[in-house]
């Protein structure tokens, strides 16, 4: 059976023979006559008008299909959560969330993780399934989750592990005693601990209204 490109190189040749009145449809690999219709001139030309129109349409569809797609990809806009939560507003940097912390007086919540650690997989699709974190995450700070250490060493006051996370007040300061429950990874959390991780959250918004 030939290919789309075969019969293109090799051959649907049509061969216009006027004899009685009939037209002959033949190819490369055999020759055989079809009685197609009483061959009128006329008629032929409108089916190659017809068929012209045709192909035109389906190329505009396809330019028109091809432009919105491009249009739809531009302006999606980039995404920095990484399945953290996407109804929250992620910055991109530790810089720019201390900035936006200054601005809004919010503190600044940041998550360490890998994308390969397991650990990593497992906390964050419970915090994505904790509702209360999740709205705290949304309203009361500024969130940014990191796949590359910061040159700030508050950021990892007992060591660099996986996942880990931290809090930072718009004084600046690093919350080193908003601690876990493990006392050899003071900021970790595991998919368990997430009722904890509210809880803190909970002691950090305090903070903002007893310290600051």
């Amino acid at each position: 059976m030939y290919t789309t490109r075969q019969q293109l190189e090799l051959g649907i040749r049509w061969i216009r023979r006027q004899r009685s009145g009939i037209l002959y449809y033949c190819t490369v690999k055999q020759a055989r006559l079809v009685r197609l219709f009483e061959y009128q001139p006329s008629l032929f030309v409108l089916g190659q008008e017809v068929m012209l129109r045709w192909v035109l349409f389906a190329l505009f569809l396809g330019i028109c299909a091809s432009a919105g797609e491009q249009k739809k990809r531009k302006v999606q806009p980039q995404s920095f959560s990484r399945g953290w939560g996407n109804s929250i507003s992620w910055v991109q940097s530790y810089e720019e969330g201390l900035s936006q912390m200054r601005k809004s007086q919010k503190p600044l919540m940041v998550i360490h993780h890998k994308v390969d650690c397991p650990h990593s997989k497992a906390l964050k699709k419970a915090f994505v399934a904790a509702k209360s974190i999740q709205k705290m995450a949304k309203e009361d700070f500024i969130m940014l989750n990191l796949l590359e250490e910061t040159t700030d060493k508050n950021m990892a006051p007992d060591g660099y592990y996986y996942p880990r996370i931290l809090f930072v007040d718009p004084s600046m300061t690093a919350r080193t005693d908003i601690v876990g429950k493990y006392s050899n990874r003071k900021y970790s959390y595991e998919p368990g601990d997430m009722a904890f991780l509210a809880e803190n959250m909970k002691k950090v918004k305090a903070l903002m209204h007893t310290e600051l």
